[in-house]
């Protein structure tokens, strides 16, 4: 697994980001999360060794996971990582967004019904946001679709969004000031997830995290180990083995 952040810098745009772990790291860094600007590692995946060899090897690449592929301020460097994208289909591009009603802009010419090799995660976070995101996000022609449900804020009823998703991951907020996460909310996605035969994932508890109407607080390095230990991850053959990884 190889991480790809060709900017950095993001900007809150969702009931998510109230403590956004990314503002949270600069501002004690003395950095301004609201610049966008390009990183060193622009051309990362396609650097070549001495030898003519890629330097980043073929595998699963995590994309803009301290950033936004689709915030606005990138739109004009996007059309390079694309190509990059496309070059390198030894690789499989995983990238989540908040920004998924601008997915159309954003996308190349050569688009069509998606790059095979190019994973799109939706994030929402509650009902309203489930009910804005999940419907733009289902009519989108994209191959390898996932949504992340982090920080789950409340019950959520995606059910009826989850024909042709690979994978559903659910998880808390990870703060000293974090909003509850209840483990029904978990569960009941579980469920719906089973139904429609989609792959789920538990990936952390929450920092405030209630179980059978019991709160706990827990220690953000064991919020990870906690929901692994639940044993309630479900898999889907065909999913480009996302789960665990």
């Amino acid at each position: 697994m190889s991480m790809w952040n060709p900017w950095r810098g993001c900007k809150k745009c969702s009931d998510g980001c109230k403590y956004c772990y990314i503002h949270k790291g600069d501002f004690k860094r003395n950095i301004d999360t609201n610049e966008i600007i390009k990183t060193k590692d622009f051309e990362k995946p396609i650097l070549k060794l001495k030898n003519g060899n890629y330097k980043m090897k073929p595998g699963l690449v995590y994309l803009c996971f301290s950033t936004d592929f689709l915030i606005e301020e990138a739109d004009s460097w996007r059309e390079e990582c694309w190509a990059m994208m496309k070059e390198r289909s030894d690789c499989d591009f995983l990238f989540l967004t908040k920004r998924i009603d601008r997915f159309m802009d954003c996308i190349p010419s050569d688009w069509g019904d998606g790059y095979d090799n190019v994973i799109v995660c939706c994030t929402i976070e509650n009902q309203e946001n489930a009910d804005y995101k999940l419907p733009v996000f289902r009519d989108l022609p994209i191959r390898h679709k996932c949504i992340t449900a982090q920080p789950l804020l409340e019950r959520i009823d995606m059910e009826k969004y989850l024909d042709d998703i690979e994978l559903v991951v659910a998880g808390g907020e990870s703060d000293c000031n974090a909003r509850p996460l209840n483990y029904d909310w978990v569960l009941d996605i579980r469920e719906q997830c089973i139904r429609k035969h989609a792959a789920f994932e538990f990936r952390q508890c929450g920092t405030h995290f209630i179980k059978d109407g019991r709160e706990y607080t827990l220690q953000t390095k064991d919020l990870c180990r906690q929901a692994k230990l639940a044993g309630i991850d479900v898999g889907r053959a065909g999913n480009k083995d996302l789960v665990e990884k």
